[in-house]
């Protein structure tokens, strides 16, 4: 047997090995042999199983989306999902309102995709929370996939944890003590109440009669302003009539998901942010053209002018009923939220800490834009760091815990300025806005801020990138782009 037929008995690599040694004989260079592809795909066999798979996937972060996640959440969210599912090579886009999943099977299978689109929106914490749970399972091995999508359309599906109308009261009592928080009394605490909640019913059966949201921001803002109006031409005691509105505006700017678009602004999904923040400029224009509009109409029917409402400065004496009213707005618009206990607690301490470093800072003759953005920090720094550990999703403490520095007793003077003074002002309106920006930035870089060192205390996110305010702790296997 010569060499030849003993290189084709042992095979192949023989056969590559003899004309290496005789390229090497004749100083002729021959190209490295590429290495065999690493296959790519689900480890799902049949297309049913991964159109089942990237549906469960989309209809948590759907949850997610619908709640006020960020787009890098869901993103990351579903990452984490459909990897553990077995669909390592997929790609998530999240634009405005819309999903899309697309799972690569290799050169040899076209690829799958599956879009989902967010309709509608329920600030529902307890929904949030247990996908959040539900998340954790998957992301370990503890649930399969049908036990998984049983799961998600039970939470999807299930009830409010309470009846609408404790929402409702929640909501009053957030105003009423938002206006004890800015100085007012009993007599204007309880009106407040009644407005909030009179508010809230009449959006609801808007809501069921399908009024698009900025209508009803405009009837939100025009009955609060018309019951402060009343409240002034009325006999009884009122310390200030304007705290009423106030404090309804404070409540309506609550809803909006200005956290969420300043999240998605800063971690690159810019077309997401630029909706979320359309939507959330659309909110506060209807909410201002009500309050114009209301405050416009008293003056054509004769009713007295309602005095230009003065900002409380800071004062050492009533910091303990500041902090006890703070942590109770934060606690109430929780609960309105339908958080469950434990988040209610968190999100009452995030309000009592927030009011109590702006407060301090303000004693400490600190600026209001920068007292409220040093205690939006704080809020989110503490809220990345501590709520993970105690199973709340931050963003529900976060969300919970600016809600007694918003600016709406600010945003009603400024209103009032623009719309009413004969010589329209905007300096007031502006500094408003600056506010309520420097609220959710710093909430934002407060929980960035939070995640090395949450990483050092758990060393579960080596591969994030940006602030991550809901999603599993836990990175898929592959980098996130």
């Amino acid at each position: 047997m010569d060499s030849r037929d003993g290189a084709q008995e042992r095979g192949t690599t023989w056969e590559v090995d003899d004309v290496k040694l005789l390229a090497r004989q004749h100083r002729v260079r021959v190209p490295e042999q590429p290495a065999p592809p690493r296959p790519i795909g689900p480890k799902l066999l049949d297309e049913g199983s991964i159109h089942f798979a990237l549906d469960t996937a989309l209809r948590i972060g759907e949850v997610q989306m619908a709640t006020g996640a960020g787009a890098a959440d869901v993103t990351a969210t579903i990452l984490a999902v459909t990897d553990a599912f077995g669909l390592p090579q997929c790609e998530v886009n999240v634009v405005g309102t819309s999903i899309t999943v697309t799972c690569h099977r290799g050169s040899e299978a076209s690829p799958v995709t599956a879009v989902r689109v967010v309709r509608s929106r329920s600030m529902d914490y307890t929904r949030l929370s247990e996908t959040e749970d539900l998340v954790t399972k998957i992301t370990r091995g503890r649930t399969d996939l049908h036990t998984a999508a049983a799961e998600i359309n039970r939470i999807s599906n299930a009830p409010h944890p309470y009846p609408r109308w404790v929402a409702t009261l929640a909501l009053g009592a957030m105003a009423a003590s938002i206006t004890v928080l800015m100085g007012g009394g009993p007599l204007t605490a309880t009106l407040a109440f009644v407005v909030s909640s009179l508010i809230d019913r009449i959006g609801r059966v808007l809501n069921k009669r399908a009024l698009p949201l900025f209508f009803q921001q405009v009837v939100g803002g025009l009955i609060a302003t018309l019951f402060a109006v009343l409240a002034l031409s009325s006999d009884l005691p009122f310390e200030s009539p304007s705290l009423v509105a106030a404090a309804a505006i404070t409540v309506l700017l609550s809803g909006l998901h200005t956290v969420s678009a300043v999240h998605d602004a800063v971690t690159g999904y810019n077309v997401t942010a630029a909706g979320r923040t359309m939507e959330v400029i659309m909110m506060t224009t209807g909410l201002v053209t009500g309050v114009v509009i209301g405050l416009q109409l008293a003056i054509t029917l004769g009713f007295p002018r309602a005095p230009l409402p003065a900002l409380p400065g800071p004062s050492a004496i009533s910091l303990p009923v500041e902090i006890i009213a703070g942590a109770a707005a934060a606690g109430f618009f929780a609960l309105a939220s339908y958080a469950r206990l434990r988040a209610l607690l968190l999100a009452a301490i995030a309000g009592g800490v927030g009011t109590t470093v702006y407060s301090v800072l303000r004693l400490a003759h600190a600026d209001k834009i920068a007292a409220t953005a040093v205690a939006a920090v704080l809020l989110g720094f503490c809220g990345g760091v501590l709520s993970r550990r105690l199973r709340v999703t931050p963003l529900v403490v976060a969300v919970s815990g600016i809600t007694p520095l918003l600016p709406g007793l600010l945003a009603f003077r400024g209103l009032y300025e623009a719309g009413v003074e004969p010589v329209g002002q905007f300096s007031t309106l502006m500094q408003a806005f600056a506010v309520g920006l420097a609220l959710a930035a710093g909430v934002v870089f407060g929980e960035y801020l939070a995640q090395p060192v949450r990483t050092q205390l758990g060393r579960l996110e080596r591969k994030l990138a940006g602030p991550r305010m809901a999603g599993p702790l836990r990175p898929s296997r592959r980098r996130l782009q």
